[in-house]
């Protein structure tokens, strides 16, 4: 026989629930916290080339994004295989470049445009001509401060 015998009548308590609408609000707020939503979708190949000496950009809302590649192969029969340039969500045309450039400056603060920066993302394979023609472009907009994108190499010994 056994030495512990069950009480008859008692079964398991319930389970209390008053906590759980904090544990949701909890997680909808970590949730709201750290997701990061995409601005921009890439519809060109961009691998940017490597670099040992790097800084980082202290104000990213400050930086306006120009994007230099080969489109994706979605995109090649349309678009077909040379390096394009890519403004926001839409392939564009150099000439395209000052009207960018002056709608990002109509949208920030009179102040901040001085310190408004221009970063261009382009693929290592892509020619240097097409990157001078949009930097002319930059130059007649006087957007002057340009940045190169680039990840930090790896030193492998």
């Amino acid at each position: 026989m056994s030495r512990f015998q069950r009480k008859k009548g008692k079964g398991n308590p319930a389970i209390s629930t008053a906590s759980l609408p904090d544990i949701i609000f909890m997680l909808l707020f970590f949730f709201m916290v750290t997701t990061v939503m995409r601005e921009v979708e890439l519809k060109i190949k961009v691998q940017v080339p490597e670099a040992t000496e790097l800084q980082k950009l202290q104000k990213k809302s400050l930086v306006s994004y120009i994007y230099i590649g080969v489109p994706r192969p979605q995109y090649q029969h349309l678009f077909g295989t040379e390096a394009r340039i890519q403004l926001d969500d839409a392939f564009a045309q150099t000439t395209d470049i000052q009207q960018f450039i002056i709608n990002e400056r109509e949208a920030h603060n009179e102040k901040e445009v001085p310190l408004l920066t221009t970063s261009l993302k382009v693929d290592g394979d892509v020619k240097m001509g097409i990157v001078t023609d949009v930097k002319q472009e930059l130059r007649k907009i006087n957007a002057l401060k340009i940045n190169y994108s680039s990840r930090k190499r790896v030193n492998k010994l």
